[in-house]
C-alpha cells in the first residue's frame, strides 16, 4: 500500500498535469485539490508516529474520524432508552423535562425490567397521604451544639464544579438557580469567583488541598485571608475536602500556562507558575489534627457549619476521625459522602473506574460508624452519587442521607448532552469549557431559571414519593422503605442487605459487630495509619 501510493502519487500529477496543459486547461483546477491531498499522503508516508497513517496515506485518517463521530452515532442512533453511561438516555430525557417544565412523565409503562438483578423500588403504603398537604420544600438545619450560624439547607443542592472546570456562564447560571430555588451552591476547590458570587445564592466554600481562595505563599491555609472569605454573608457553610469520588486520594497540578490573571487572583496564587494540589493536606496529617482544623475554621468563620467531604476508603481512618472526635469533643457539622462513580470532570481512568467506596457502601458505613459512637445526633450528612430523581433522594435517605448533592444532573439541567468531552475544553454546550465563543452560547438568563425548574420539579417529585409512602416528613424514611432484587426469585429490603448498627454499639466492645471488630481495632485518634 505504501509503495502503490507512492506511485499513483507521481502518475495522478503528471496525468493530470499533461490533460490539463494539452487538452482542457480548466482542469488546473484539480490541482488545487490533488496537490494538498497528494503532499498530506507524503506526510502521512513519511512520519513515524501512526502506523496505520503511515500503511494506508490519508485514507487512515479516516479511522480518527470515525472515532470522533462514534459516541455521537452510540448516543443518538444505537443506545438503547435504559442502558447510556454514565446516564441513560430515560435520565438525561427526565432532567431536559423538568429543566423546561414541559410533560414528565413516561408513556405505555416501564422499560426497565423488574426482573433483572440489581432493579430497585420503594415500598408505598395504602394509606398514602396527599402530596399537598406536605411541606413542599423539606429543609435540614445543619450546625452542632456550638454552631452559631445553623444553615436550613435543601433537600438537593449543588454539589461540588469549581470555575476553570465549568465556564464562567454556567458557574454564573448555577448560582442564579441556586438563587432563585432557595438552595446552596458548592464552589468546588478552586475558590469563590466573582461569578459565584454574581447573584448572591447561598454558597458552601470548599477548600481543598490546595488551600485556593485562602492559600498563603508556602501552599498552606492562610487563616486571615480564611477569616475574611467566610465573613460574607452568602457564604453559608464551609467544607474541607479531603477526597472525592472521582479521584479519591489524587492530587492534581495547574500548568503555569493555564494561571491567567483572572485565574492566579482568584485563587490566590502566582500568575505564570505551576500550581500544585497535593493528595493529602499540608494543615494536618492525624484525626485529631484534621479536628483541630475544624475547630479553628468554626471559630474564625464567626460559627458557620463547617464539615468535610471525603469518599470513603480505608475505614479503620474513618473510625479512626470517629474516635477522635470521641477523644477531643470536637465534631464537624456535617460530613459530604461522596460515591466512587462521581466525577464531572478529568480524572485517570484507574481511579475513576476501580478507587473509592461506591456511595451506597461509603454511605451506609459513614452513618453506622457515627450512629455506632452515639454521634449521628450532632452530624448530618450529605451525600452524592449520580443524584437525578425524587426516588435518588429518598433511596438516598433510606440508606443514611440527610440531604443530597448532585452535579451532572444539574450540568444537564444547563443543556450538557453528556457529550463527554469535559476533559478536553471543547464542550459544545458551553457548560464545561473556558473557550468564549462556546462559553458565550450558554445563556444565563436563560440556564438559571431552568436550573431553579430542574431543583423544584425533582423535590416536588421527592415529596409526591414521601405521600405515597404515608410519611410527613424525610425523617421518617427507613431501609426498610426500599427495596432490591438481588436474585430473580429473591428481593431483600435494604434493612436486611444493610442492618442498622445500635445507637452507642462501637462504645461497648460486647456490643460491636462482627464486621466492624477489625477495622475498629486499627483505628487510632491519633493517626490515620
Amino acid at each position: 500500500m505504501r509503495n502503490q501510493f507512492i506511485v499513483f502519487s507521481i502518475l495522478s500529477l503528471a496525468i493530470t498535469a499533461a490533460i490539463a496543459y494539452f487538452l482542457w486547461s480548466p482542469l488546473w483546477w484539480l490541482m488545487i485539490i490533488l496537490v494538498p491531498l497528494i503532499l498530506l499522503g507524503l506526510y502521512d508516508y513519511f512520519q513515524k508516529g501512526n502506523v496505520i497513517r503511515r500503511n494506508f496515506p490519508v485514507l487512515g485518517r479516516g479511522r480518527h474520524l470515525m472515532e470522533e463521530l462514534r459516541p455521537k452515532i452510540q448516543q443518538y442512533f444505537i443506545e438503547p432508552d435504559t442502558e447510556g453511561k454514565p446516564f441513560n438516555r430515560l435520565e438525561r430525557q427526565m432532567v431536559y423535562a423538568r429543566a423546561d417544565k414541559t410533560l414528565d412523565t413516561t408513556p405505555f409503562g416501564t422499560q426497565l425490567d423488574l426482573y433483572a438483578e440489581g432493579y430497585e423500588w420503594m415500598n408505598h403504603s395504602i394509606a398514602s397521604l396527599d402530596p399537598h398537604t406536605l411541606n413542599p420544600d423539606p429543609r435540614v438545619t445543619i450546625g452542632g451544639p456550638n454552631c452559631k450560624q445553623p444553615y436550613s439547607a435543601s433537600m438537593l443542592n449543588v454539589s461540588a464544579m469549581s470555575f476553570g472546570s465549568l465556564s464562567s456562564a454556567a458557574i454564573e447560571a448555577l448560582n442564579g438557580g441556586a438563587k432563585i430555588g432557595h438552595f446552596a451552591h458548592n464552589t468546588g476547590e478552586g475558590g469563590i469567583s466573582p461569578y459565584h458570587d454574581s447573584f448572591g445564592g447561598d454558597l458552601i466554600y470548599q477548600i481543598g488541598t490546595g488551600y485556593f481562595g485562602c492559600r498563603a505563599k508556602d501552599g498552606t491555609i492562610d487563616w486571615d485571608e480564611y477569616k475574611k472569605r467566610t465573613q460574607a454573608p452568602n457564604v453559608k457553610m464551609i467544607e474541607l475536602k479531603l477526597s472525592q469520588g472521582a479521584k479519591p486520594g489524587h492530587g492534581g497540578i495547574l500548568p503555569a500556562k493555564k494561571v491567567t490573571a483572572e485565574i492566579a487572583k482568584i485563587r490566590g496564587i502566582e500568575q505564570g507558575k505551576d500550581v500544585h494540589s497535593p493528595p493529602y493536606h499540608k494543615e494536618f496529617n492525624t484525626p485529631e489534627g484534621l479536628l483541630r482544623v475544624i475547630k479553628k475554621m468554626q471559630d474564625l468563620s464567626g460559627g458557620k457549619p463547617v464539615g468535610f467531604k471525603l469518599c470513603i476508603g480505608d475505614k479503620s481512618e474513618f473510625l479512626a476521625i470517629c474516635k477522635a472526635m470521641i477523644k477531643t469533643d470536637i465534631m464537624p457539622d456535617f460530613i459530604a459522602v461522596d460515591g466512587g462513580e462521581g466525577g464531572t470532570g478529568a480524572a485517570p481512568l484507574e481511579f475513576s473506574n476501580s478507587v473509592g467506596m461506591p456511595f451506597k457502601e461509603g454511605l451506609v458505613f459513614a452513618h453506622d460508624a457515627l450512629v455506632g459512637f452515639g454521634l449521628k445526633k450532632h452530624i448530618k450528612i450529605i451525600t452524592a452519587g449520580k443524584i437525578t430523581s425524587g426516588f435518588d433522594i429518598f433511596r438516598a435517605v433510606a440508606l443514611g442521607a440527610d440531604l443530597c448533592y448532585s452535579a451532572r444532573a444539574m450540568m444537564l439541567s444547563l443543556g450538557c448532552i453528556q457529550a463527554l468531552e469535559c476533559n478536553k475544553n471543547s464542550c459544545p454546550t458551553g457548560v464545561a469549557t473556558q473557550i468564549p465563543s462556546l462559553v458565550s452560547g450558554l445563556v444565563v438568563s436563560d440556564k438559571k431559571v431552568k436550573v431553579a425548574s430542574f431543583h423544584k420539579e425533582t423535590i416536588e417529585s421527592f415529596v409526591e414519593l414521601l405521600g405515597a409512602a404515608g410519611l410527613s416528613t424525610p425523617t421518617e424514611i427507613k431501609r426498610r422503605h426500599i427495596n432490591r432484587r438481588v436474585f430473580m426469585n429473591l428481593t431483600k429490603s435494604y434493612a436486611e442487605i444493610y442492618p442498622y448498627v445500635e445507637e452507642g454499639a462501637f462504645l461497648d466492645n460486647a456490643k460491636v459487630p462482627e464486621m466492624y471488630k477489625r477495622d475498629l481495632a486499627l483505628a487510632k485518634a491519633e493517626a490515620f495509619a
